[in-house]
């Protein structure tokens, strides 16, 4: 059973929404973000970089207050507003013929803590620990954990009713992705879609794993402080069908063949792999267990040989554990992906071009494509207590911050 719950919400107001929603931190270049903090004062992204006021860059604890102060300025300003009946919030994207539909809701701890909210990642303790701190600073969740579920005609029918009202928000951004937002405030409404989700076994993380376990680490802290509230024992989720949900892949750039010469290494790969190459018009493969590989100006694919690789689980059939199992690990060396400095990911439709002119370039030696990696494989892993190898998808929608907040 998958407990979730409506909240209120706290969002901008309806006039200065398309100002305030912001992409991730990480997806503006640095002149882009200068611009916008310069030119945009409702932007979200003045409240986590609170630093651009004062023209200096912070960090830790002093950030975090900033980020706290932020906020409260733009609810005394009246760009923030606190709904005041709970809801559940769905919210619709759509860019050209991609179009998605999900709901802000309130998730469960427990339910994570206990393993219905399935994960496929590892997390790392430091990060869990300094997005605790964060949030038990700032006092509010602002970024949802992406969340998928197997949906069900009921659900989809009620879903689809709630949208033939007007929405509460519909603006497009500058990337040409339209957005729309529907608060549910109806009891029967709410009481339908909770009782559809407790009917559910499991979900499942697509997005956000250190948020779920820094929430489960907030919410046994205030547990042991006696600070215990409904507040900490849920997190802010996006919900949405599996079958919405877009994955590509991370490519692999590696910055030196471990000192081997080109011929030494493409013999090393003969042991695991047929070896063809291409012409240099970027081919990506087309099937599991196929890999792209660009190497001193020219493409090969990779054709695993299964006579030579045993598939013993779910993760053993993954291609990114299979690239780290036959090619990076043992050939070139690689046995920590996260820390190692001598890999690098790069993700995209169409990363492979970036991925030649990187290495054309001279800042790698050799680059590998991969099949994007399914829901279902997703689901195999998470199922079976295993975890993927560290960047293994790349998961949209990604979704606009400040649009809704959880506070604590």
């Amino acid at each position: 059973m998958a407990t979730i719950k409506p909240f209120r919400a706290v969002r901008p107001v309806k006039d200065k929404v398309a100002l305030v929603a912001s992409r991730s931190y990480e997806e503006y270049s640095e002149d882009e973000l200068q611009c916008t903090l310069a030119h945009n004062p409702f932007s979200f992204l003045h409240i986590i970089n609170p630093g651009f006021k004062y023209h200096k860059i912070l960090a830790g604890e002093e950030r975090f207050s900033l980020v706290k102060n932020r906020y409260w300025e733009f609810l005394e300003e009246k760009t923030f507003i606190k709904d005041q009946k709970p809801a559940f919030y769905l919210y619709q994207i759509k860019k050209d013929q991609f179009k998605t539909l999900g709901i802000f809701a309130a998730t469960s701890v427990t339910d994570y803590d206990c393993g219905k909210i399935k994960k496929h990642e590892e997390t790392l303790e430091s990060r869990e620990s300094l997005f605790a701190h964060y949030l038990e600073t700032v006092g509010f969740n602002a970024e949802p954990v992406l969340i998928t579920y197997e949906s069900t005609k009921e659900l989809e029918v009620l879903l689809n009713e709630q949208t033939n009202a007007l929405p509460e928000y519909d603006f497009t951004t500058t990337d040409k992705v339209n957005h729309k937002l529907w608060p549910v405030y109806q009891a029967d409404a709410i009481s339908k879609i909770t009782s559809i989700f407790s009917q559910m076994d499991a979900l499942y993380i697509a997005d956000g794993h250190h948020r779920c376990a820094s929430s489960s680490l907030l919410a046994k802290a205030a547990k042991l402080a006696g600070n215990d509230t409904m507040h900490h024992d849920f997190f802010m989720s996006y919900l949405i069908p599996e079958k919405e949900v877009k994955i590509y892949e991370f490519n692999r750039m590696v910055k030196d063949l471990n000192g081997l010469s080109k011929e030494e290494f493409l013999i090393r790969l003969d042991t695991n792999f047929r070896i063809e190459q291409k012409p240099n018009n970027g081919n990506k493969p087309k099937e599991k267990h196929h890999f792209s590989m660009y190497l001193d100006g020219e493409f090969y694919l990779l054709y695993l040989r299964k006579q030579a690789y045993t598939f013993t689980d779910a993760l053993s059939r993954l291609d990114t554990q299979i690239l780290y199992k036959t090619i990076l690990e043992p050939v070139l060396g690689i046995k920590d992906l996260r820390n190692d400095k001598r890999i690098s990911y790069g993700y995209g439709k169409h990363n492979i071009i970036k991925m030649k002119d990187c290495i054309d370039k001279g800042d790698f030696k050799v680059g590998f494509s991969l099949v994007p990696i399914t829901m279902e494989e997703i689901k195999q892993i998470a199922d079976a207590g295993l975890v993927m190898p560290p960047k293994s998808t790349y998961i949209e929608p990604k979704l606009r911050s400040g649009l809704t907040i959880y506070e604590l």
